[in-house]
């Protein structure tokens, strides 16, 4: 299995119809896999925040019992715009 942020983009990008995703590596000083990932989509769109973290949690099923720590921030389209704009 392939733990590379690349390849955890590319399946929150395609499973969750994602308008933007970011995935970075944060292993560099720990001591097993570690990715923090940004994920916009409109599948969030009135969901409360345990929802959209499950609904990423499914997607990366399988990964993530190989992933030590995975922190996520899950945004629907209209609140990443506003944060785009602070």
């Amino acid at each position: 299995m392939e733990l590379s942020a690349e390849a955890l983009r590319e399946k929150l990008q395609r499973e969750l119809e994602a308008e933007h995703v970011e995935v970075e590596d944060t292993t560099l000083n720990r001591c097993a896999s570690s990715f923090r990932v940004l994920v916009v989509s409109s599948k969030f769109e009135g969901k409360p925040l345990l929802q959209r973290h499950r609904l990423v949690n499914s997607c990366l099923a399988e990964e993530l019992p190989h992933i030590h720590a995975f922190e996520q921030k899950t945004l629907t389209p209209e609140q990443w715009t506003r944060e785009q704009q602070k």
